[in-house]
């Protein structure tokens, strides 16, 4: 490890996370600086914890009048609504009143019962989301940030790191990954990303200089019941889990758009692959039955590792070019405008 790296780890969101900073004595202040973006982040948006705003959103639920939420949420609901748009539904924050049906521990499947009596407390499009009220109309509605606060979380505290004069670092928060800048040679690091079926090793090293990665896949949580294995990424609609893709990584400008990326197409199921091609995303994919693709594995295979960098650099979701020549389709560009104002949105 390199002199003057500043290595701080710590948990919050339910995972190991780490804050990596070049900078000598500053260093330390820097990343308890951006741990502190964390724990600020996870106290607000928890569910777990009872004096949360996400807990007074969701016990709202019912009642006319609805939420008044400040300007950062108001951020993050707009997202999450072009989110919804994007996936034609499937992006949707009021699904996670699925998991009372689905405990993956247990290996039992739920009944198709006590799904369906759920399902009709799920569905963005009949939340009442007007700037800057929020309101659940049904009493047991629920909105869970969990899909894309911790991706947001790790933008913000590389964020955060930049604003204290930081220029080389990253974040990583149990693998959803922005980088600060590169080293201060102007290496970049190296971050892996996990074999969706050999948990503990790396499927493909890449060197990431700038923006940010995030990963999904059905090995988080699932269970295989008679040889079918259960996945916990549910579809909204149907309240069962998708199948079709085992793991998707994107690169992205920021990781809260690679991380929105990698469920959206987790949600698509066996139009996943397709449907990456089209958002234009730089991205690996392992399908269920063991295929590994996608335009990074591509470029790692070519020996493209310079390109790799340079992908970040270039903006894959900003309207450049990317290293094939494409240009990024509107999907993802339109998220990765989304994205910034929302992480610009955050109280200073």
């Amino acid at each position: 490890m390199p002199v003057d790296l500043h290595v701080l780890r710590f948990r919050a969101m339910g995972s190991p996370c780490e804050v990596r900073i070049h900078g000598g004595a500053e260093a330390a202040r820097v990343a308890e600086a951006a741990r502190a973006e964390v724990l600020r982040l996870e106290a607000k948006y928890s569910r777990y914890r009872e004096d949360s705003l996400a807990t007074r959103i969701n016990r709202s639920a019912g009642d006319p009048t609805g939420v008044v939420v400040d300007r950062e949420t108001a951020a993050l609901f707009d997202y999450a609504a072009a989110s919804h748009r994007h996936s034609d539904g499937l992006f949707d924050i009021t699904s996670g009143i699925l998991r009372r049906a689905w405990d993956f521990k247990s290996g039992v499947l739920p009944s198709q019962a006590a799904i369906d009596a759920l399902l009709p407390l799920v569905g963005w499009n009949r939340v009442r989301w007007e700037a800057p009220r929020i309101v659940l109309p049904r009493a047991g509605m629920q909105l869970d940030f969990g899909g894309y606060v911790k991706e947001y979380a790790a933008d913000r505290a590389a964020e955060i790191c930049r604003e204290h004069g930081a220029r080389h670092g990253l974040v990583d928060l149990g693998g959803d990954v922005a980088v600060v800048g590169p080293h201060p040679d102007g290496s970049p690091w190296r971050v892996g990303i996990r074999d969706p079926r050999a948990p503990t090793e790396a499927l493909l090293t890449l060197p990431l200089g700038w923006g940010g990665i995030a990963s999904s896949g059905d090995y988080e949580r699932c269970m295989v019941v008679d040889g079918v294995r259960y996945g916990h990424i549910l579809d909204p609609r149907t309240g069962w889990p998708v199948r079709g893709l085992a793991a998707v990584s994107v690169v992205a400008d920021h990781c809260l758009v690679a991380g929105t990326l990698t469920t959206i197409a987790m949600l698509k199921g066996e139009r996943g692959v397709a449907w990456l091609e089209s958002s234009g995303a730089h991205c690996l994919y392992v399908t269920g039955d063991g295929f590994v693709g996608g335009g990074l594995l591509e470029a790692r295979r070519a020996g493209q590792s310079a390109a790799a960098g340079a992908w970040l650099r270039a903006s894959s979701c900003g309207g450049s070019a990317t290293s094939s020549g494409r240009k990024p389709a509107a999907v993802s560009g339109s998220l990765a405008a989304t994205a910034s104002a929302t992480v610009a949105k955050a109280p200073r």
